[in-house]
């Protein structure tokens, strides 16, 4: 006998319907769940790239390494340090121009190199004509600076005469300085005026024969200005050679680098710049040691390096340096980035007030011939400083994971570098003979970026190399108290200026 199924319980059908219902609504929960989880690593996203545009647009001269040019660009906020001075302006009631106290360039009466009488012209009253009137002398004076009238270019020609002695050998006159083998050659000076005009003066080829042309008179083809800057390239090489060599012999020097457009298109470059109070020297690479050891400097130095905290000038590679100063410019522009970042926090405004009180204090000593700050002032500026880090240490957490590999929270490796380079950041204050900013080298190397902007891509590697090299060499002459023009002018007679040493103090 067959056992009969028990009827089906409509419920069944419900419970079974009420389960796919339920299945579905959790796929669907699930699948929510994973757009919403994407859609709140979206939002992260691009809440970390607005956070990274509201960084960079606040980017100025004020807290970064940007050129004060930029600050007046549109949507650009003005430096902090430029807000602060015209709100010291403003309290002090400073007037524009020049301040008192101040050294002027006002204008004195001096010998004239030409007088130029000036009599009456015309006829008296009486009729009489007043060139016949008798000279009474002079009755008023005025004394005027200009140049001279500018003269056309002249056409020399140089012969070379013979000569017979009375013991019956002939002589024939040495060749000038300055005139090549040629027959026909542009002079020294014509020479001279269109490498300072290209070199130094960031003045684009055309324009400099175009100028050249309209105050002298002098015709000039765009290739013998190319030609010139070969010509002076050559004749500095013996005399930058020894520029680098006293720059690596010196007790202290900075050193910088700046981006540069030259070689082919998508190629960038660095340019690398190394001085001191009496010489300069440049040199094109990238930005790597490679470079940085090629320039000639860096490897044999045994002084104090002055420079910002890029990682290349601390590397293990340079065993031979005698200790480092960062830049406490770049430092207090770091910490005025802490000070925009961290609204409200007190730590980065103390660090800022006790670098630039250091500074102050520095050329105090420096004025006075002293040989490092004195305790009493240096030590409370210190002592702040250090609190100020420690505090910005407690406040910035790391983020964990590789040094190289995880980005940090700004101003963290900054106070880091303050706590475990503390030597090298206040080294300043207890020698005066090592400065505590950086700024001869900014000043060394901003140049390149107006002959950038002017000038654009610089097509060949070695052009742009003998510009350094020219440039170097008028740097280190005009510290020396020499014109830029004036020792161009020599170089292209033949006999290039070279610098002397300097005197190392014991």
């Amino acid at each position: 006998m067959t056992e009969s199924l028990p009827p089906e319980d409509p419920r069944d059908a419900l419970i079974g319907e009420q389960a796919a219902r339920l299945a579905a609504q959790d796929e669907q929960i699930a699948v929510h769940g994973e757009r919403i989880a994407a859609l709140e690593a979206l939002v992260a996203e691009l809440g970390e790239q607005l956070d990274a545009a509201r960084r960079a647009a606040s980017r100025n001269s004020g807290n970064s390494s940007m050129p004060p040019s930029s600050d007046d660009l549109p949507g650009r906020r003005p430096a902090a340090r430029k807000e602060r001075r015209a709100a010291e302006r403003a309290e002090r009631k400073r007037k524009p121009g020049k301040q008192p106290g101040s050294p002027g360039a006002a204008m004195r009466w001096r010998k004239a190199d030409e007088v130029v009488g000036h009599f009456p012209q015309g006829d008296c009253a009486c009729g009489a004509d007043l060139a016949d009137a008798a000279d009474l002398g002079v009755a008023r004076s005025y004394q005027q600076e200009d140049v001279p009238e500018p003269q056309p270019s002249r056409r020399y020609q140089h012969d070379l005469h013979r000569a017979r002695c009375a013991c019956g050998r002939v002589h024939v006159a040495l060749r000038p300085a300055g005139v090549p083998d040629a027959p026909l050659s542009v002079g020294p000076r014509l020479s001279a005026m269109a490498v300072y005009l290209s070199v130094f003066q960031h003045v684009p080829v055309e324009r400099a024969q175009a100028l050249i042309a309209d105050l002298t008179g002098g015709v000039l083809s765009a290739g013998f200005v190319h030609s010139c800057l070969g010509k002076a390239a050559g004749l500095v090489t013996d005399a930058v050679r020894l520029i680098r060599t006293l720059i690596a012999a010196a007790p202290v020097a900075g050193f910088d680098e700046t981006t540069l457009r030259s070689g082919p298109a998508g190629d960038k470059k660095y340019v690398h710049g190394a001085f001191t109070e009496l010489y300069s020297a440049f040199w094109l690479g990238t930005r790597g040691l490679e470079t940085m050891k090629e320039a000639g400097i860096l490897p044999s130095f045994a002084g104090i390096v002055v420079s910002d905290r890029y990682a290349g000038y601390y590397s293990e590679t340079w065993a031979n340096f005698a200790g480092h100063q960062a830049c406490a410019a770049h430092l207090i522009r770091d910490f005025q980035d802490c000070a925009e970042t961290y609204p409200g926090a007190a730590w980065p405004e103390q660090a800022m007030r006790s670098l630039r009180g250091l500074i102050h204090a520095w050329h105090t000593a420096r004025e006075q011939g002293l040989a490092a700050i004195s305790d009493g002032d240096r030590e409370p500026l210190e002592t702040e400083f250090r609190r100020a880090v420690t505090v910005g240490l407690a406040a910035v957490s790391r983020v964990p994971g590789p040094k190289n590999q995880v980005r940090q929270r700004p101003g963290r490796e900054l106070l880091e570098f303050c706590k475990t380079r503390q030597a090298d950041v206040l080294r300043f204050t207890t020698d005066t003979s090592v400065w505590p900013t950086n700024n001869i080298s900014e000043r060394g190397v901003r140049p390149l970026k107006t002959q950038q902007k002017i000038s654009g891509r610089l097509t060949s590697d070695d052009v742009t190399q003998d510009r350094l090299d020219i440039r170097g060499y008028i740097d280190t002459a005009r510290k020396h108290g020499l014109g830029g023009y004036e020792v161009l002018h020599q170089l292209m007679t033949g006999k290039p200026w070279l610098p002397p040493a300097q005197p190392i103090s014991p």
